[in-house]
């Protein structure tokens, strides 16, 4: 989660400024001027072409947020400030004549596109709308700008509904004899006059209110409404799944209009340093002639590239490619960049550090670090765990011709989705739910879609390119994405996509129905793709060097230097030989997890349950002799494939009732039988009365781990006798196998010590001279808080947080999501799942705790994490922070612990000495 780092200080001191020109910031002021404010500040610093404006502080808006009030004092300041741009532009706002007119956009320190308010050409009224028109000799123009106000303001401000606007604009194409999907421009400046006014009564009818006739009350409610969009619904979605925290709030950038929407000389557009999806060097964007910046990231008009920018207004794009070279240098990273040209005049608009995939983040960061433009580790901290995960995703296997597309688009967000297709966010939401995956699709999509895009596994849209608003969000999310499909008609809601030409021409996608699309070269297909693993994969498999992939070279470099760095070791989760394999293959260091109970399930379970059940010493006897036969064979498997490698085996640990028959349904059976007179074995009675002694009502805290071990008799000797047979087996066998013996749900340091003597007491009878440390797994709180005295009889720790977390919160992971898990996210009681990252406060409180006291006992104590937070991205940097030597995860997520690992020595010590990356945003 990204910390907010203004001091607790800063935050309860009223500040004096609340308003700063753009000359007055710089990029390192993003905390107080937001992202937006504070790179607009330092391209300012920088000499290129920015509007001249200033930006209202993100303290104002937590305090407005606050109390429900403007500071005092701000409407003064931005009153002065005001002033100041007049007399820099030469024009007033309000002026009948010569009227300023200005945009008021949110920026909060982390981008969050499209999640939040802007409202454009504020100034225009009708006291000033024929001065526009006269300054720029443009009535069509200045009436453009006014419906668009209209339409904002009245859609932002006073909450009147989008789709209003939508239909009154689609009626006003078709009096004029158009279709209702013609672009904007066709309408003349009669059309768009009437269109305004039509607009100015929906806003009356729909909210009671006005458009302010005063562009200065234009302003201020422009302002308040940017403020209050921090707390809308669509922000506070986009703020959970990014780990954005919510007491931030967002500045407010106010901007001199400067207008692309003046003609063909005229035009809007985004662009990226480089390729957002693959990461490849070059300039990369969209552009669309007479139009405003809106227009080109709602994807509500197919644009053109900047290439084709070039070739018509040549000039311009020479100017834009060295504006886009100066800030790549400048930043060291991706810059998304917005511009406008008015009539041939260049201006930019806005820089940030630009989202991107992520093979487009590992393929950055390393051509950057070959280029000596950065260091090792700030191109460590380019990069994230979660991306890694997300290239380790499978894809589409190569269809060799037999499978050909029914359409195409713009490949928008790389990887491989397949999904029943839906048509609107809600859908989208209940058919994940239901537990279907689903494509999203849409003509274009806005920040309501967002919930949908979040339950999809894909978005396709008919409209848009790389920087519409689909193609952002969903690359920031590491959803696939395809944009711009031209040859389908989307009929939302119909629930309908057809294609209208090409080879395929008539083919219905109707909802419900099962497609595939690729975000890597932008088909879509009617029918299910098969899948095969990623190239990332097949590298740490083995299966070639693939380092000819630019993305799998990246991520074997940034591996390299991340298991230099790192500090914490990677071990794996592995039970089979298979597994452990896998997981060395990985670069795992080790088996800090092998679960013993999952060896004995399936057609091993009736001779545990025979052992449970036994009511003979024989009996007894006879089943443990078969298991110690069974579990030599699986722990020198392990013990092989893990050579020269720790392994950490885990005793016993079933929750009873999984090993023995289901009670209600022997109990169900046997009754069945006695009602119709039905014979019933005297072995069946037996059982039902040996299940009923074993019963418990709450199994997950009854007779297991620990406890079963010491219940029933000879259990954990045969385990630690089977794997003292392995190790000298395996040594024998020329091997240098290396064990730890684990003892699992120990509350009290009794338990632990009477089940360690049993385990020395076994190994020194097998061989008198082997060493095998015995330690302990701490998943209740009551062993953290006693550590001191469980470490006594420990010679290692090994945190179970998957137990702790339930133990300490006292609810369930199999059902707790399930129930209320949903209304606690929505009402901020969780920010995250505790079961997915680790809960600092109270799990991360007994970890530390236990590892403080741990170490007390016993200051060379080894102590690691087996439980599934181990895999956690942010947990690791939890786990390095309080001291832990290792962290064990399944072996498929050992690579994202391995990079997190070096993520979190390198993050650390830049904390340590104050540093940080200039600018920089990754997610």
């Amino acid at each position: 989660m990204k910390a907010d780092t203004h001091g607790a200080a800063q935050r309860n001191q009223p500040p004096d400024r609340y308003v700063y020109d753009f000359a007055d910031g710089k990029a390192t002021m993003a905390d107080l001027l937001g992202g937006k404010g504070a790179n607009l500040a330092e391209m300012t610093r920088l000499g290129l072409p920015v509007p001249p404006g200033f930006t209202v502080t993100t303290e104002a808006c937590r305090h407005y947020l606050k109390t429900g009030r403007l500071p005092s004092g701000l409407d003064a300041q931005i009153a002065r400030h005001l002033a100041l741009l007049e007399e820099t532009t030469g024009r007033r706002l309000g002026d009948v004549d010569d009227p300023l007119l200005v945009s008021v956009r949110s920026g909060a320190k982390f981008s969050m596109p499209g999640m939040m308010e802007t409202v454009l050409n504020i100034g225009v009224c009708d006291a000033t709308v024929a001065g526009l028109a006269k300054r720029y000799g443009d009535e069509r123009f200045a009436w453009d700008c006014y419906r668009r106000l209209v339409q904002m303001y009245g859609r932002t401000v006073l909450g009147v509904p989008a789709e209003e606007f939508e239909r009154a604009l689609i009626q006003a194409k078709v009096r004029k004899g158009l279709a209702a999907d013609a672009p904007d421009t066709a309408l003349d400046a009669d059309a768009l006059r009437a269109l305004t006014r039509h607009f100015q009564r929906i806003v009356r009818e729909s909210s009671g209110q006005e458009v302010p006739q005063i562009p200065r009350e234009q302003l201020g409610g422009a302002v308040r409404a940017v403020f209050e969009s921090w707390d809308g619904k669509r922000a506070r979605i986009y703020r959970r799944r990014e780990g954005i925290p919510d007491d931030l709030g967002t500045a407010v950038t106010v901007m001199t209009m400067v207008f692309g929407n003046l003609g063909a000389d005229s035009g809007t557009g985004v662009g990226f340093t480089r390729d957002p999806a693959t990461g490849a060097p070059g300039v990369y964007g969209d552009y669309l002639s007479d139009a405003e910046g809106e227009d080109v990231v709602s994807g509500v008009r197919n644009t053109l590239t900047l290439e084709q920018f070039g070739t018509l207004d040549p000039d311009a794009y020479r100017e834009l490619r060295r504006h886009m070279a100066t800030l790549e240098e400048h930043y060291r990273d991706l810059c998304d960049i917005e511009f406008t040209v008015e009539r041939g005049k260049l201006w930019m608009l806005q820089t940030r550090v630009g989202k991107r995939t992520a093979a487009a983040a590992f393929r950055i960061a390393a051509n950057l670090l070959a280029d000596g433009r950065i260091d090792e580790d700030e191109a460590l901290s380019r990069v994230t765990g979660e991306q890694l995960a997300q290239l380790m995703f499978p894809c589409f296997a190569p269809s060799g011709g037999a499978v050909a597309p029914i359409a195409k688009g713009i490949a928008a967000s790389p990887g491989a989705a397949v999904g029943r297709a839906v048509f609107s966010s809600a859908d989208a939401v209940a058919r994940a739910a239901a537990g279907e995956h689903v494509i999203l699709i849409r003509r274009e999509t806005n920040p309501d879609d967002l919930p949908g895009m979040i339950a999809a596994s894909g978005v396709l849209t008919g409209r848009g390119g790389k920087t519409s608003h689909a193609a952002v969000v969903a690359r920031g999310m590491g959803r696939t994405c395809v944009c711009g499909v031209e040859s389908l008609e989307i009929d939302e809601q119909n629930g309908t996509a057809t294609v209208t030409r090409g080879a395929s021409a008539g083919t219905v996608i109707s909802a419900g129905d099962l497609i595939s699309i690729d975000g890597t070269d932008g088909s879509v297909y009617d029918t299910e793709i098969p899948v095969v693993s990623s190239p990332v994969v097949e590298y740490f498999e083995g299966h070639g060097s693939q380092t000819g992939d630019p993305v799998v070279a990246a991520v074997a470099r940034l591996l390299q230097i991340a298991d230099r760095r790192a500090r914490l070791g990677v071990r794996a989760n592995a039970d089979t030989p298979a597994d452990a394999a896998r997981a060395r293959r990985f670069g795992a260091h080790g088996i800090g997890l092998a679960r013993t109970e999952h060896m004995f399930l399936g057609d091993r379970r009736p001779i545990v349950e025979r052992l449970i059940l036994a009511d003979t010493q024989q009996d007894r006897a006879n089943a443990l002799s078969r298991l110690l036969e069974l579990q030599r064979a699986d722990f020198t498997g392990l013990l092989a494939a893990m050579d020269g490698l720790p392994v950490t085996v885990r005793l016993l640990d079933p929750p009873l009732h999984e090993f023995l028959p289901d009670l209600t349904e022997l109990s169900v059976e046997i009754a069945v039988a006695d009602a119709t007179h039905q014979p019933v074995e005297p072995s069946r009675r037996e059982l039902l009365a040996a299940v009923r002694r074993w019963h418990e009502q709450n199994p997950m805290l009854g007779l297991r781990g620990v406890r079963l071990g010491l219940v029933v008799p000879g259990l954990y000797a045969m385990q630690v006798r089977a794997l003292a047979e392995a190790i000298v087996a395996r040594r024998g066998d020329g091997g240098a196998p290396l064990a730890h013996i684990m003892i699992p749900l120990v509350a009290e340091a009794h338990e632990l010590e009477l089940a360690r003597a049993e385990a020395k007491r076994v190994l020194h009878e097998v061989d008198p001279g082997l060493v095998v440390s015995v330690g302990v797994m701490i998943e209740l709180p009551r062993a953290a808080l006693t550590a001191r005295r469980v470490a006594e009889y420990a010679e290692f720790f090994s945190f179970g947080t998957n137990d702790l977390t339930q133990t300490t919160w006292g609810m369930s992971r199999d059902d707790a999501e399930g129930a209320f898990f949903p209304a606690y996210l929505e009402h901020g009681v969780f920010s995250a799942s505790p079961f997915g990252t680790i809960d600092p406060d109270g799990v991360g409180t007994l970890v530390r705790a236990a590892v403080k006291r741990g170490r007390w006992t016993r200051p060379d104590l080894e102590i690691g994490v087996c439980g599934e937070h181990g895999g956690d991205p942010a947990s690791i940097h939890f786990f390095h922070q309080a001291g832990v030597d290792y962290v064990s995860c399944s072996p498929f997520r050992v690579p994202v612990a391995r990079l997190e690992a070096g993520r979190a020595s390198v993050l650390a010590d830049r904390a340590a000495a104050g540093a940080g990356a200039v600018g920089s945003d990754t997610r």
